[in-house]
């Protein structure tokens, strides 16, 4: 009832949010989520026309992080996009064929890495291989792991309930 009157979600770093479609209450909330300040349109002076087509939905992101290579060590800018179970990156923000999609169902762990020489870096493995990935600020590294932990908790949570139906 409250999103369905004040249906624009705010956050620190002021990208804000549009509710279209009623929250699930089985759902739980990613941490990144749990400091949101709720704004009005009128609030922000802007009207919801002008937040819909820049507002994602709940449990994606998107942005640029620096991705170690695979078999050349070298680092490149990348555009990554969170979507459902599927991490994908591209050359640029411009582009329209991802590079690779990363199905968040194999991967086994996302935990920030220490052991490079950049800073603000994490890493997500998978079976056949570790992508190492850096941001530009540890507030934006913590939040990419923190969706991310969140996306692989929801995966479990709906493994375990189709194997618990299944074995019933």
């Amino acid at each position: 009832m409250h999103f369905a009157n004040q249906p624009l979600i705010g956050s620190e770093t002021g990208t804000l949010i549009v509710l279209k479609h009623p929250y699930p209450r089985e759902v739980e909330e990613p941490s990144i989520y749990e400091s949101v300040r709720v704004h009005t349109a009128m609030q922000t002076g802007r009207t919801e026309s002008d937040l819909v087509p820049n507002a994602p939905s709940l449990g994606t992101k998107e942005g640029y992080l620096i991705k170690q290579g695979k078999i050349v060590k070298n680092w490149k800018t990348r555009w990554f996009t969170l979507h459902r179970n599927e991490l994908k990156y591209f050359k640029d923000q411009t582009a329209t064929e991802p590079i690779r999609a990363l199905d968040l169902t194999e991967c086994s762990a996302v935990q920030f890495d220490y052991s490079q020489e950049r800073v603000n870096c994490f890493c997500l493995v998978f079976p056949l291989r570790t992508y190492y990935l850096c941001a530009k600020t540890g507030i934006e590294a913590d939040e990419w792991i923190k969706i991310l932990r969140w996306k692989l908790s929801q995966i479990r949570k709906q493994l375990e309930q189709r194997n618990s139906t299944l074995s019933s």
